[in-house]
């Protein structure tokens, strides 16, 4: 990961939650633990374990809960690897908050 980058590292204890109000363009990766991931209207939810990556890639708010102490990484995507709508729209960067359990 290189320092200039729009990433950031966290370490989550079992059962903490993070929401992201858009996850549009945002990879999330499971360096460690095992982390659960659902997206607002949305039937499908994601398991990530270690080594494992996820990439959003809807305008929905996103909530990760950690199943076991984890550590994940948050980055968001370039602009040049978002779609030419996401391009356009006002995206301010990493926008999460942890949400007391």
């Amino acid at each position: 990961m290189k320092p200039d980058s729009n990433c950031i590292g966290l370490n989550l204890r079992k059962d903490a939650m993070l929401r992201l109000r858009d996850g549009a363009g945002v990879q999330i990766a499971c360096r460690d633990g095992t982390a659960w991931i659902t997206l607002d209207n949305d039937r499908r939810d994601f398991v990530l374990e270690a080594g494992d990556h996820l990439t959003i890639n809807e305008h929905r708010r996103t909530l990760i809960t950690a199943l076991a102490a984890s550590a994940i990484t948050l980055c968001a995507a370039p602009a040049a690897a978002q779609s030419p709508n996401q391009r356009y729209r006002r995206r301010p960067g990493l926008v999460f908050e942890q949400v007391a359990v």
